[in-house]
């Protein structure tokens, strides 16, 4: 059973640019409600593709370095990345078979 990964500052290297696959990071804060919204679709997804992806979730509040680095603005944005880079950057709620496209999955 896969699960999202929480990725902060310190980890962010290796759980997310290291990933021998592909990485789905949602950057959220507790407060955005669409972001509370795509908790469950996120969960699903990672439970449904296994280890084929990493889905991993950024708190933007906890982890400023890592949303400035990474340019986000609005929330959540998703931001797909393979082999280090990005691919797909989605901002706003998304459903499970438009993240599942993103990922080629």
């Amino acid at each position: 059973m896969s699960k999202v990964i929480e990725a902060t500052d310190g980890n962010f290297n290796d759980v997310v640019l290291q990933s021998p696959v592909p990485v789905l990071v949602d950057f959220q804060a507790a407060y955005c409600g669409p972001c509370r919204l795509l908790k469950p679709v996120l969960a699903a997804l990672a439970d449904d593709l296994g280890e084929k992806v990493r889905i991993v979730s950024v708190d933007v509040v906890a982890n400023e370095g890592l949303a400035q680095t990474w340019g986000i603005a609005a929330l959540p944005t998703l931001v797909v990345i393979k082999d280090g880079r990005e691919l797909h950057r989605l901002v706003g709620l998304k459903d499970m078979h438009y993240l599942r496209e993103a990922l080629g999955a």
